[in-house]
C-alpha cells in the first residue's frame, strides 16, 4: 500500500485551522494519469449578446473567436477570449430564462468569479480606468503579485492579477 503524505492544514498556504489534516493524493501512473484534459470554456450568463461584445470585446479588449447563429435554439454561440490566451474562453450565454436573468452579474454570490492574468498589470490597469471600468479594490501588493478587483458590465467582480513571475520577467 502506498502512503501519501499529510501536510496540516495552515502550514504552508496560511489556512487557518484547528489542526486538522488534509491529505495529498498523487496520482498514480495509469491511462488516466496521462491523459490530457484542459478546461475550455467557462460561460457567463448575459443579458444581451452584443451589450457584452461592446463590453468584453470593446473595453477590456478581448478578441472574438466565433458568433455563430443558433437558430434550432433562438440563441447565438459567442465565445471570446482574452488576448494572448491559449486555452480559456468564455461562452457568452444569453440568460434564457427567469432562473437564468436571476443570475446575472451574481453569478459566485458576490465573490471574485474569474482571474485575469496579465503581463503588464499597470498597463492594463490604466487602460481600463480610462474604458470606465469600475474598480472595487484598488491595486495591492500581494505575495502572489499585484492585483486589483473590478466589475465587469453586470457586477460580477475579477481580479486584474500579474503574478511575481510575471513581474520579474517585465521587469
Amino acid at each position: 500500500m502506498q502512503r501519501t503524505p499529510r501536510l496540516r492544514l495552515g502550514s504552508k498556504a496560511g489556512v487557518s485551522g484547528a489542526g486538522s489534516l488534509i491529505r495529498v493524493v498523487r496520482p498514480r501512473k495509469s491511462r488516466v494519469s496521462q491523459m490530457k484534459q484542459s478546461l475550455g470554456l467557462v460561460s457567463l450568463v448575459v443579458r444581451d449578446y452584443d451589450e457584452a461584445l461592446s463590453f468584453f470585446v470593446g473595453k477590456l479588449g478581448f478578441l472574438l473567436v466565433e458568433d455563430s447563429p443558433v437558430p434550432e435554439q433562438a440563441k447565438r454561440w459567442v465565445v471570446i477570449t482574452p488576448p494572448g490566451a491559449v486555452e480559456s474562453r468564455l461562452l457568452l450565454a444569453r440568460a434564457a430564462t427567469l432562473d437564468q436573468e436571476s443570475r446575472i452579474g451574481a453569478q459566485t454570490g458576490g465573490r471574485v468569479f474569474l482571474f485575469l492574468y496579465t503581463d503588464n498589470f499597470w498597463r492594463d490597469y490604466e487602460r481600463y480606468k480610462a474604458q470606465g471600468i469600475i474598480f472595487v479594490r484598488e491595486p495591492k501588493e500581494e505575495p502572489y503579485g499585484t492585483v486589483a478587483v473590478f466589475q465587469d458590465l453586470y457586477g460580477n467582480l475579477w481580479d486584474l492579477v500579474q503574478s511575481c513571475a510575471a513581474t520579474s520577467k517585465a521587469a
